[in-house]
């Protein structure tokens, strides 16, 4: 008992997305929870093996990583291991702008959902979350999942992108070529262009091919990689091209340039970059 007590690990942060109250991951090996409530939706999916649950008085079980968990606000629950390896987990506490509380009784009626989508989009979040200076990667990853649950809760189907895409498209890019070092929420995007989050970018991708935030991060390279050639250092760079710090310019740099601000900047002084 005391080896499996050992062996439960614990995560958890709040992350600099609107929507999210809390990320937490665990790996647990011996551990019941009481039955209990939540303000905030309940959003879970299974890396490893099995839990056992009651929800609003009726037991439910899931197993393995095919699944996706959705516990609504102010219902009771509880929940358990059902193996000796226990199980571990990810969840995202979300508040009602990500889903409004209407769609509590819904959720009630089948907390288990099985889709493969939807279950890739929250693993695609929670890698983002790791990384708290992309939020607006976050954001529009964050958008999707809020979609596709309203899809199963409320039937609502998706917009596709009509004539109206290149447009969109097109005022999105400059308002983010207009703020490449300081950077967009996509909600602030969205109310300044009058458009659904997950349409907008639909928008964008359709007209250039890849989304908002991964154009943005793509500008910022491009803007460091000038500066690096004229000579200036990877650490205020960082800043000046609108990343975090310096660790977030070498990550999304040596992505897509295939070295380090650092060796790049000597090849701007005639000194060939070094191997790693």
């Amino acid at each position: 008992m005391a080896s499996d007590r050992s062996r439960t690990s614990i995560s958890a942060w709040r992350p600099p997305v609107p929507g999210i109250a809390e990320v937490f991951h665990a790996h647990f090996t011996d551990h019941a929870y009481p039955a209990h409530t939540h303000d905030t939706w309940d959003l879970m999916i299974l890396d490893d093996g099995s839990v056992d649950f009651a929800l609003d008085r009726r037991r439910h079980g899931a197993t393995g990583t095919a699944g996706v968990l959705l516990l609504p606000p102010g219902v009771p629950h509880d929940g358990r291991t059902v193996t000796a390896s226990g199980f571990r987990k990810r969840n995202l506490y979300l508040d009602d702008s990500v889903l409004p509380q209407r769609l509590a009784g819904r959720a009630v009626d089948a907390p288990v959902l099985s889709d493969g989508l939807l279950r890739h989009r929250i693993d695609q979040l929670h890698a983002a979350l790791v990384h708290p200076e992309d939020a607006l990667e976050a954001e529009s990853r964050l958008s999707f999942i809020s979609e596709r649950l309203c899809f199963h809760l409320d039937a609502l189907q998706p917009r596709a992108p009509g004539p109206e895409a290149n447009r969109l498209a097109a005022e999105l890019r400059e308002l983010l070529d207009s703020r490449i070092r300081a950077g967009i929420s996509l909600g602030e995007a969205a109310a300044i262009l009058h458009a659904h989050p997950t349409h907008l970018i639909r928008c964008f991708k359709q007209t250039y091919g890849l989304p908002p935030h991964t154009y943005l991060t793509g500008k910022r390279i491009d803007l460091a990689r000038r500066l690096l050639l004229g000579g200036h250092r990877p650490a205020e760079v960082a800043t000046t091209v609108g990343f975090h710090d310096q660790a977030h310019l070498n990550r999304h740099f040596t992505r897509h340039v295939g070295t380090t601000p650092a060796r790049y900047k000597r090849t701007g002084t005639g000194s060939p970059a070094t191997s790693p």
